[in-house]
């Protein structure tokens, strides 16, 4: 996809820092570091979201995140390390190139990724729960 960010990336239209790459996954730093070492995930092949994703990359940004995550735990020595992804616009995502951040963290670094807790009962979850087992049938 020509107007696509990560397209041009990977395709090595855009200049970018590369920090691992397999058949189906580019790993490059974020521009935008959060904290150093802060590296993205794409997908190769274009999909804009998670629902896009077939399962041969799925497999594969989930092997090569699990990779670069030990090599930024070696190098940086973060005290933890958050595995960030969203999915379309109400989600927070501004890039429409499936893709997950790997931010490296540290005590009080600035960085919060809260939410409202709701605490359903449980009722209220088996309810949820079976509206999603319905889907696999």
């Amino acid at each position: 996809m020509s107007d696509c960010i990560f397209c041009r990336i990977i395709a090595g239209q855009i200049p970018s820092t590369r920090v691992f790459e397999d058949e189906h996954t580019l790993a490059f730093m974020d521009l935008g570091q959060v904290n150093p070492g802060h590296v993205l995930i794409a997908v190769k092949k274009h999909a804009a979201n998670l629902f896009e994703l077939d399962d041969v990359q799925a497999a594969a940004v989930a092997r090569a995140s699990t990779r670069v995550a030990r090599a930024i735990r070696d190098a940086f020595k973060p005290e933890g390390l958050s595995v960030y992804q969203a999915n379309g616009k109400a989600a927070g995502q501004t890039v429409f190139h499936y893709h997950v951040h790997l931010l490296p963290r540290h005590e009080a670094d600035g960085m919060e990724l809260t939410w409202p807790v709701k605490n359903p009962p449980r009722e209220i979850l088996e309810g949820y729960a079976e509206r999603i087992r319905k889907k696999f049938a």
